[in-house]
């Protein structure tokens, strides 16, 4: 306030009226802070050096404490290890506790005879190797028993293949790593409490060895998010949303942000029988290019926010944009909680009505949803836009009401092209859930320990979030693919999608 105040009413009227609308601008912006500091998406500074080895899930460590290669499965014994002029010491057996059950496998050979003689084969001996597998409650041991059988007569020896394994010569079997990944990806349980998990139940497991195997999972598994990724791209409309994932950047001393982008198909609101899929993907930043590139080769409806880097994707025409009138209403929400207005209140009421409308033809099929949009919604929507007109004339254009009224009216069309096409949905909440399981698991974890950890992640995520939507359980979903994915034709790999994979003898597959 200056010194001396003139003595004009009028200049001093405008003076108290923009000093009531700084007042304003400044309480909201404290509110939303105070929100985003105390709300429940809070990161509290104190839990930072927990947090900060959560990082290391995705950073291979050597004892030293330097970042270090690790082998798909440092434990095993049996993988080469870099060779130097040391004679290397000779390495004792993998053996796993002895209180854990044992369930013996047996792989014959497929001859009962001897194929080049006939006669009868005797049992010359066996190979026997052990794998550590999970099953909900608890770990076992497999044991895999391969015998030699040999021919007296012309001494050929028989011998059924060493039966596959999800990491080559790695000593977690299918249940186990799904078990990581399910514990990691859906329960949000970082690596390094499930070493604490795992080491009172008697099984030692370093949280490298369960970051080499994450990764390796991830590899494994990309053809099929992959496949994920062209199924979505084929849908006429896509749901789309992104959130910020902190990266740690070792280099800098610090974190950069990182983006998880997501991509959902589902159309079951609009009466579809197509099975529902969700893709995410990482990149190192938020650039509109990155979205542009995830969906090269699709044409239709993108159901979006505001996001500006999506225009060069609508430019073209290919793209139709289709906004969400939950972000229109959420800016009304906004101001009312923080000061409760009757024009607010009145936004709020008018928006209402529009979703009223929407509950009663959830499901039905796209041209009854147009046409009870047109004949109940339509009329709603012109009076909505004509009032917001005339409310506009009558606030301060600073003011947070007027942006509210600005953003809903500068993107009236593609908030009303719902009306025009019943497979639109009025908001998009789609992505918005499908989002959610990441922010709860990013307050479990505070870092991706590497842009390599963000893309597996995605892998990860778009797997889960799936055979979620598909009403099939994650771990025993996870558990089959990895039992068959290494051997499985890649050609064929859509076979192997949430909807497509037979599992339904499975006594786990009662979704969560």
């Amino acid at each position: 306030m200056p010194a001396i105040l003139p003595n004009d009413i009028e200049t001093l009227k405008r003076m108290l009226v923009s000093r009531d609308e700084t007042i304003a601008k400044l309480l909201a912006e404290i509110a939303r802070l105070k929100r985003w500091h105390y709300g429940r998406s809070s990161e509290r500074l104190g839990e930072l050096m927990d947090q900060l080895q959560l990082a290391l899930d995705d950073l291979p460590v050597s004892n030293d404490g330097q970042i270090a290669a690790i082998s798909p499965d440092p434990l095993d014994p049996e993988v080469d290890s870099p060779k130097s002029n040391v004679r290397p010491l000779r390495r004792k057996p993998r053996t796993f506790p002895t209180h854990l059950p044992r369930e013996t496998i047996v792989h014959a050979p497929n001859e009962c005879g001897c194929p080049h003689c006939g006669n009868a084969l005797r049992l010359l001996g066996e190979d026997i190797s052990e794998t550590l597998d999970y099953v909900p409650g608890y770990f076992k041991v497999n044991r895999h028993v391969r015998p030699k059988l040999a021919c007296r007569t012309c001494s050929h020896i028989a011998q059924a293949p060493a039966p596959s394994r999800p990491i080559t010569r790695g000593m977690a079997d299918a249940g186990l790593l799904a078990q990581v990944l399910v514990a990691k990806y859906a329960d949000h349980t970082p690596l390094y409490r499930q070493e604490q998990i795992y080491r009172r139940a008697g099984v030692q497991l370093e949280r490298a060895t369960l970051g080499a195997w994450v990764r390796e999972s991830s590899r494994l598994l990309e053809p099929l998010s992959d496949a994920l990724g062209r199924y979505v791209r084929q849908a006429h409309k896509i749901h789309t949303d992104d959130t910020p994932v902190p990266v740690l950047d070792p280099g800098r001393g610090k974190t950069r942000t990182g983006r998880l982008w997501t991509y959902v198909r589902d159309d079951r609101p609009a009466g579809s029988r197509a099975p529902p899929a969700v893709w995410y993907q990482y990149s190192p930043d938020r650039k509109g290019e990155r979205a542009q590139k995830h969906l090269q080769g699709f044409s239709g409806i993108l159901q979006a926010d505001a996001y500006s880097g999506y225009g060069a994707l609508y430019r073209g025409g290919e793209v139709i944009e289709a906004a969400c009138w939950a972000h229109a209403r959420r800016k009304f929400y906004d101001l009312f909680k923080h000061e409760p207005s009757p024009i607010a209140q009145e936004a709020l009421a008018r928006i209402g009505a529009l979703y009223v409308i929407e509950r009663e033809i959830r499901g039905c099929e796209a041209l009854l949803r147009q046409a009870t949009r047109q004949h109940r919604a339509a009329p709603l929507l012109t009076s909505l836009k004509a009032w917001l007109d005339s409310v506009l004339m009558t606030v301060s254009a600073k003011s947070e009401l007027a942006k509210a009224i600005k953003y809903t009216l500068g993107h009236w069309t593609a908030l009303t092209r719902y009306c025009d096409d019943g497979r639109i949905e009025i908001d998009n909440n789609t992505a918005e859930r499908s989002i959610r399981p990441l922010v709860i698991g990013r307050r479990n974890y505070l870092f991706a320990g590497s842009d390599g950890g963000g893309h597996s992640a995605a892998v990860i995520y778009s797997l889960i979030s799936t055979a979620r939507l598909n009403d099939v359980e994650p771990y025993a979903y996870l558990r089959a693919v990895l039992e068959r994915i290494a051997d499985h034709p890649i050609n064929q790999i859509d076979e192997l999608l949430p909807w497509r994979l037979a599992l339904q003898n499975d006594p786990l597959l009662k979704a969560a």
